[in-house]
């Protein structure tokens, strides 16, 4: 079986098995899963090729939405772990999924815009890149304002903002520092595509 299968089938074994009797209740588990669908569903019928290394931060990145979908983020055991370790206020286990939403795009997106554009390794590529991610993240933002005003009080849990007033600037600021720390792997990455 060839690698990208096999990760493929782990995605969708983790999603099976995250899916089973979520702690969160099905409608904030299908919004937190929805990212591994759409992405998944898009590289089955666009075939799109990324590279080896890409492809496995991808399915990492859809394990940590997964794992978000089952418990919702605000109660992943995780994120218990690391508020008692740092002696946080609250579980930041949504802060390493926004994390996640601009390093893993990063990588795809400069993979794409190498393979497919007149755009070569530099500063310009760069900026396009974390540019991307940014909107990534703010389209995603809004997409949860929406779910707000949709559900009202059902949104709580796919929301997760634990009572703080600035989650979404947070959130999207960690997605910069994502694509930030993507993009200083540059060199790695240039490797991994050769």
């Amino acid at each position: 079986m060839t690698e990208p299968r096999f990760l493929l089938l782990l995605v969708i074994i983790m999603e099976i098995l995250l899916g089973i009797a979520p702690k969160a209740d099905r409608t904030t588990w299908f919004l937190e899963n929805a990212p591994v669908f759409i992405i998944g569903l898009c590289l089955v019928i666009f075939k799109i090729r990324f590279s080896r290394w890409t492809l496995r931060l991808m399915a990492l990145h859809a394990g940590v939405l997964m794992l978000g979908g089952h418990y919702t983020y605000a109660e992943v055991p995780l994120g218990f772990w690391l508020q008692d370790l740092f002696h946080f206020s609250r579980n930041h286990y949504d802060r390493i999924g926004h994390i996640m939403q601009g390093f893993v795009p990063a990588f795809i997106f400069r993979e794409l815009l190498l393979r497919k554009s007149p755009l070569r390794p530099g500063a310009l590529l760069s900026v396009i890149v974390i540019s991307m991610c940014l909107s990534v993240s703010a389209i995603y933002e809004l997409l949860e304002w929406g779910a707000a005003l949709a559900l009202g009080q059902g949104a709580d849990a796919f929301l997760g903002t634990q009572g703080d007033t600035w989650d979404t600037q947070s959130d999207i600021f960690c997605a910069l520092v994502g694509a930030l720390l993507a993009i200083s792997l540059s060199r790695w990455h240039n490797r991994a595509l050769a």
